[in-house]
């Protein structure tokens, strides 16, 4: 088990076994370099830890312990974690500051306590069978078993398996924000949810943004701890820009940005990136990514222990590799849209409201518009928006973001499901009744497409290049915040991120605060009608797909033309085919080992690796 997991933690591997107990950690040294190897146990060795994450008010926990009498043998964040668990018992994670998925055996209990951030950073899988339990940071690690009908059924509608399920069906995810307590029966508890504040801030707008800043500076300052360099993953939008400006001024020497672009232009953003370094005096890389079907998909398959087809995953994974040249830690900007109201879903949501019913009726003119290639396109919006535009508000909000509607989902497969996983959706969304509805909309993303989805491709695409990315927006200190936030300091119109981008205005050029959303996205569309259109035929050819038996080959070859020829876009749909089928070869059929040679070079990829000038200016700057 520890040895599939080598790439989240290349450094060093320890153990720790007590008869049928057995625990194993493989670091990735980051902070205590000296010390910090893993297992650690506290004073008598009766309580014994392995952590993968960062507890970033590790510090401050310790002084509070050492006023209670425990006794530190080291100087990293893991050792606090078995003296909070002594003190407070399993109401140790409510003091946690961080990212971490935990385990902790204690001997005179004979009980294991596994913990998950509040927000699903770090992942936790574990499989019940019969007295017994396994638990690992990914699924690779865990026997396979039968595919779960139910998660693949939820995968088509998401591409992504939504928690907490897996793709198997006996083993689980646990959630975020829940601690998991076994002695021969297991019990889950929450110990924490964000969720919207009870009242909201009022104050005046020039005050909050004030107190905006100074939140999003103290949590960049925290995720910058380490004896390693830190580095940032810069995608030219508001939020990686922004942790990327309070890095820069935090850090005494140069800071290291890294920048993926693409040769189309309408998804290429290396120049707006380009705009923050400069002014920063970062040394900067860049990758300009052109696609290689033999190549791209099969090694993303490989990094990722389940399926998952949010295509952003594969630039991911590549400027993961660049930063892991250079850093071990990078931080990234996943959280920012969900608290701040960043979609374009957001302000649709509530224009539909009162536009629903009249933009329903223009359909028919609507689906006539030829489709395009470009990112975020207008004809893609306006068609999603009209097709889902009088639906009731969560199934509408469902609608613009569904892969595979359930009659479509029935068609692939040839079964009907009497699992809906829009239910997982619902109950989220019920959790909040009486809200205003953005905000509602908000928690259902943050407790569901922000980690089934963005956290998962962050996890997986850095650790598999052995990189620790950071995520300073889901920190208490800001996400708090964000959440006593009204709705017009979010969405007013068709504007987004309205305090946000007030807060950040002086960091940034204007360009960046009043740009449209980037992020690591990629031309799919265009590719899948051009040169990966040969590859998706032959990987959903209907021999493999009748050998895997999962997806009737009629309605995924009529996909495929219907995209190919231009009559409607298809390309998140058959990404999560193409996903789905080459995960199936990798993981099931053939299952191989994985290695962080699994995602191979850049020059593997037919892409530029552009440092140029200013990586010179910078260095020089430094010197």
């Amino acid at each position: 088990m520890s040895a599939t997991l080598v790439h989240r933690g290349p450094d060093s591997d320890g153990m720790y076994v007590d008869g049928a107990i057995g625990l194993a950690a493989r670091r990735l040294s980051i902070i205590d370099l000296e010390t910090g190897d893993q297992p650690i146990a506290n004073e008598d060795g009766s309580v014994v830890v392995v952590q993968n994450g960062e507890i970033y008010n590790y510090e401050e926990l310790t002084r509070e312990l050492v006023r209670a009498g425990h006794r530190f043998r080291t100087h990293g964040d893991t050792e606090v974690l078995v003296h909070a668990y002594e003190e407070w018992g399993t109401g140790f994670a409510e003091r946690l500051r961080g990212m971490f998925a935990i385990a902790i055996w204690d001997a005179g209990a004979r009980r294991l306590v596994l913990a998950r951030d509040r927000y699903g950073i770090k992942p936790l899988y574990y499989r019940v069978d019969g007295d017994a339990i396994d638990f690992a940071s990914e699924l690779r690690a865990l026997p396979r078993g039968e595919i779960d009908l139910d998660a693949l059924e939820g995968f088509l509608a998401f591409n992504c398996v939504p928690a907490p399920y897996s793709i198997f069906r006996d083993t689980r995810k646990l959630p975020p924000g829940h601690v998991l307590v076994w002695n021969g029966t297991l019990k889950l508890q929450r110990y924490a949810r964000p969720a919207p504040a009870l009242e909201t801030r009022e104050e005046d707008e020039a005050e909050l943004v004030e107190e905006l800043r100074a939140r999003l500076r103290d949590s960049v300052r925290a995720h910058l701890v380490s004896d390693v360099p830190v580095g940032v993953l810069l995608s030219g939008g508001v939020d990686s820009c922004t942790l990327a400006a309070l890095a820069a001024e935090e850090t005494s020497e140069p800071l290291r940005t890294f920048s993926i672009g693409f040769e189309e232009r309408s998804y290429d953003e290396l120049a707006d990136a380009r705009l923050v370094a400069e002014r920063y005096g970062t040394v900067h890389r860049e990758l300009v990514l052109r696609p290689d079907a033999a190549l791209l998909l099969p090694e993303l398959a490989a990094a990722f222990d389940e399926p998952f087809a949010d295509s952003s995953a594969l630039p991911t994974c590549l400027v993961s590799r660049l930063a892991a040249e250079d850093v071990k830690v990078a931080l990234s900007g996943e959280g920012g849209d969900e608290l701040f109201g960043g979609y374009y879903t957001y302000p649709a949501s509530l224009l539909a409201e009162r536009f629903g019913r009249p933009a329903a009726l223009i359909r028919p003119l609507v689906e006539r518009m030829p489709t395009s290639t470009r990112k975020a396109s207008l004809d893609y919006r306006a068609k999603r928006f009209v097709r889902a535009a009088k639906l009731p508000a969560l199934e509408r909000h469902h609608g613009w973001k569904e892969i595979f509607s359930a009659d479509v989902r029935a068609e692939l497969t040839g079964r009907r499901s009497e699992f809906d996983p829009v239910d997982l959706l619902r109950a989220r969304f019920a959790e909040t009744e009486g809200a205003d509805l953005l905000v509602r909309l908000q928690d259902v993303d943050i407790g569901t497409y922000l980690v089934d989805d963005l956290l998962v491709k962050t996890d997986r695409a850095s650790m598999a290049n052995s990189l620790e990315a950071r995520v300073p927006f889901l920190d208490t200190v800001v996400s708090g915040f964000a959440l006593a936030l009204p709705t017009r300091h979010k969405v007013r119109g068709l504007s987004k991120k309205r305090l946000l981008r007030k807060a950040v205005a002086p960091l940034l050029p204007e360009r960046i605060v009043n740009g449209r959303k980037r992020g690591f996205s990629i031309p799919a569309a265009a590719w899948l009608r051009g040169d990966l259109a040969p590859f998706a035929r032959e990987t959903l050819a209907a021999d493999v797909l009748r050998r895997q038996g999962f997806f009737q080959p009629e309605p995924v070859h009529r996909i495929l033309d219907e995209h190919v020829t231009g009559a409607e876009d298809w390309s998140r749909s058959l990404w999560g085919l193409l996903s789905f089928t080459l995960w199936y070869e990798h993981h099931v059929e053939s299952p191989r080992g994985f290695t962080s040679r699994s995602v191979r070079s850049p020059a593997d990829f037919g892409m530029e690796d552009r440092a140029g000038a200013l990586r010179a200016r910078a260095q020089g700057r430094s010197a």
